[in-house]
């Protein structure tokens, strides 16, 4: 009885002294990110400027303005869009090159399907413009009697028609649309989330719709494509130098 009495207690302190020295299961500890500074803020909104994402005012303060940038920065740079700026995107935005378009040397608008950015050109290729948008969903639909693939096709394209204010289509209201092909158009819209979401258009924010019409009169050229497909233009823009001939260039890929 007294042999097993010790056996019981030594058994005790043994489980007792490995508690100290065995790591609880299930428990991690993870560091805790230090907080920004505001004149951190200040900076990484500077950046987010100076590379063209337009965050608002440069004052450290996080609003609406801010966060959309965020979002169109974390899109180009295809990291977790959360439109927050901790310690980990603020390296990131100040270790970041300026986004680039994928045609240089002519004024023009690409749409970019698999980051769900528009960009916009000056004349040498420079991008002075990136919006956030959302393309087709590339699922099919019945709606208002309609049946159809909600496609946005890839290609070179001419924007051929605009309209003033809004537009009522079948499937919808477009505000300041902009057509490219067979009645597709950028337009703004009340929803442009951070998915491929239209029926085939390319939705834009609605607070940049009229400067974005603005800045897309006919003709104006547009490339749509994704990480499997792209044709340049420049052949294009080196023909609008010269005499029109006539006749219309929309080509899908």
């Amino acid at each position: 009885m007294r042999t097993a009495k010790r056996f019981v207690i030594a058994a005790s302190l043994l489980v007792l002294s490995l508690s100290f020295v065995m790591p609880v299961s299930g428990k991690t500890r993870t560091r805790k990110q230090r907080s920004l500074t505001r004149a951190e803020l200040k900076q990484a909104e500077a950046r987010l400027k100076e590379m063209g994402y337009q965050p608002g005012r440069a004052d450290g303060v996080i609003d609406g303005d801010t966060r959309r940038a965020l979002i169109v920065f974390q899109k180009w740079e295809g990291r977790k869009l959360t439109g927050a700026l901790n310690r980990d995107e603020f390296d990131a935005i100040m270790n970041a090159t300026a986004p680039e378009a994928r045609d240089a040397g002519y004024r023009h608008v690409e749409v970019d399907l698999d980051r769900q950015v528009l960009v916009l050109t000056d004349d040498d290729g420079a991008i002075t413009k990136i919006l956030p948008v959302s393309t087709g969903s590339n699922k099919h639909y019945n709606e208002k009697g309609m049946r159809g693939l909600a496609y946005t096709p890839t290609g070179r394209f001419r924007i051929y028609a605009k309209i003033s204010g809004w537009r009522k289509s079948p499937l919808g209201l477009l505000y300041y649309p902009s057509y490219f092909s067979d009645g597709l158009a950028i337009h703004g819209n009340p929803e442009v989330p951070n998915s491929p979401e239209s029926h085939g258009c390319v939705r834009i924010p609605m607070w940049a719709a009229v400067e974005m019409s603005k800045a897309l009169p006919v003709g104006t050229i547009l490339l749509i494509y994704d990480s499997r497909s792209f044709v340049s233009a420049k052949e294009w823009a080196e023909a609008d130098k010269k005499p029109p001939k006539g006749g219309t260039q929309n080509e899908r890929l």
